[in-house]
């Protein structure tokens, strides 16, 4: 346990990328091979199932301090982790407790099915033989989550570093199926448990946001246009009768959509296809807001099946019948993908429709129709540019339709987390509803540093009430607020829900008068 506290203390007072892959190689050229899986399992999101009530542990704390709730709450809402300040609220430590992390999982598994008095004893005992950091691991390992900025990709580039072994074989292996319990270390890195020559995937290629004039950009005829799609990003891969789908984040994502998987297995041959995962009904492309329904969902259950199908607008083809042809043109690559669906109807499966257009000017009214249909804009690649790996700019270009805006008025304010922990960053808005406001959206980005410590001293001015870590203000700051989309909602009480929202600018020329209605609001649906 304190070889991962000291890990985790490594990795929590750096915001570079190398020096936290530095440590965690560090770490796992040390530590038990068990440690080393359950710290893979633990940042990939594999943790076991809380085997302590938060109600009890924040109950058992008090007694031991004698704090009075009030002051608990007030300590919560100053630190804003419950298990952050259970560590620092807990008298120095008695005796000194030494055990792997691994043995640390293995009773807190086990005390999942104790009473409540033996899970006290047990934690107390613990608590009393533990510091501060090595507490705070403890109380995070029965039941918070280890969101200190350590992405897969980052702990997958520590790994192959360690080993030698290519990082999306590793990405692979580490996200498939097993437990700490039924492999071994250097069988998760072989990954036995997989079959990566088939699934190996290619890294994207990406785009740029078109920064420049369209007249810059050359002759007409030396780009292929398309429209650019709100869905997930995924590579579908064809080897031996077996089929593969990966996110643009490098996950796997087979079994999430089993209806492409059946559509991708009709068709003849082997090959890579890179395209957009979409919900579509009824030929028409549905909201990203109804694909969500469908995300991570280890269970794909009929009923969901039929309420929110989904099937693949496709890009590209970056490989045939075990044939490489990302060196190949755009241009070229686009004649094999149309002969390969020439070949294999589908009507789950289609291509993205190149657009033919005359002149730069036509362009510019298509990309502001698209959100008509629920396209986000227009992507223009360069016939002669081959797949890139990542962004290469002026090859190809994304130009998204300009946002939705709304004037909203904040209501709720909760301060950041890391360099900004000291400032109120994230704020909860809302509209006018009747006589009543009515919560939007929530947003962090969009505001500069000048700007958000302006808002932190107004709202430590004008917080009415507290609940954790969240402040209640007044409702007399007013906002622009942009978003990608908006849609009908159940699960929001304003009924709707906005896709990315950020701040555009705070509008000090206007008061709460000013703001929207949720009927202005609900308007922009029936509009676009």
């Amino acid at each position: 346990m304190k070889d991962f506290s000291n890990l985790i203390s490594a990795i929590e007072i750096t915001n570079k990328t190398n020096a936290k892959i530095e440590a965690l190689v560090s770490y796992f050229k040390t530590a038990p091979d068990k440690d080393k899986l359950w710290l893979i399992a633990l940042f990939t999101g594999k943790r076991p199932s809380r085997p302590v009530k938060s109600n009890l542990m924040k109950g058992w704390v008090m007694e031991i301090t004698q704090l009075p709730e009030w002051l608990f709450l007030e300590s919560y809402s100053s630190v804003g982790d419950l298990g952050e300040t259970i560590a620092l609220l807990l008298p120095n430590p008695e005796n000194e407790i030494e055990k792997a992390l691994h043995v640390w999982i293995d009773e807190l598994i086990n005390l999942k099915s104790k009473t409540d008095e033996e899970k006290k004893a047990y934690v107390l005992n613990a608590w009393n033989g533990l510091k501060a950091q090595e507490r705070l691991i403890f109380n995070k390992l029965i039941g918070g989550s280890f969101r200190i900025g350590v992405s897969k990709k980052t702990l997958v580039n520590a790994l192959a570093k360690l080993s030698g072994i290519d990082a999306n074989q590793l990405m692979h292996s580490i996200i498939g199926n097993w437990t700490p319990d039924t492999i071994t270390f250097d069988e998760l890195l072989s990954g036995e448990h997989i079959n990566y020559d088939n699934s190996k995937p290619y890294p994207f290629c990406l785009a740029y946001a078109l920064e420049k004039d369209l007249e810059n950009l050359g002759d007409e005829n030396d780009w292929q246009v398309e429209y650019k799609w709100d869905g997930i990003r995924g590579q579908i891969i064809k080897r031996e009768d077996e089929v593969f789908i990966w996110s643009r984040g490098e996950e796997l994502v087979t079994q999430q959509f089993p209806e492409i998987v059946e559509a991708v297995l009709q068709l003849e041959g082997s090959f890579v296809i890179d395209g957009e995962i979409l919900a579509i009904k009824d030929s028409a492309v549905l909201l990203f807001n109804d694909l969500q329904k469908r995300l991570n969902r280890k269970n794909v259950t009929k009923k969901l099946l039929e309420e929110v199908p989904v099937g693949l607008y496709i890009y590209d083809i970056l490989e045939i019948d075990g044939i490489d042809l990302r060196e190949k043109s755009i241009a070229d690559r686009r004649l094999r993908l149309e002969a390969l669906f020439q070949q294999n109807k589908s009507n789950m499966l289609k291509l993205s429709e190149v657009i033919n257009f005359k002149n730069w000017n036509e362009l510019d009214d298509l990309r502001n129709a698209a959100r008509s249909f629920n396209s986000e804009g227009l992507m223009l690649k360069k016939k002669s540019s081959i797949y890139h790996v990542g962004r290469k700019k002026g090859d190809w270009w994304k130009w998204k339709v300009d946002p939705l805006t709304i004037d909203a008025v904040m209501i709720y304010a909760q301060k950041g987390s890391g360099r900004r922990s000291s400032k109120y960053t994230d704020y909860t808005f809302a509209v006018q509803n009747d006589d009543k406001l009515v919560t939007v959206a929530k947003a962090y980005s969009g505001l500069t540093d000048k700007e958000i410590t302006e808002i932190s001293r107004w709202v430590n001015k004008n917080a009415i009430e507290k609940f954790g870590p969240v402040r209640t203000v007044k409702p007399e700051l007013v906002f622009e607020i942009a978003f990608e989309g908006i849609a009908y909602s159940k699960r929001h009480k304003s009924g709707v829900a906005l896709r990315f929202p950020r701040m555009k600018r705070w509008r000090k020329d206007k008061t709460v008068k000013d703001i929207d209605t949720i009927e202005s609001v609900k308007a922009l649906i029936e509009a676009n």
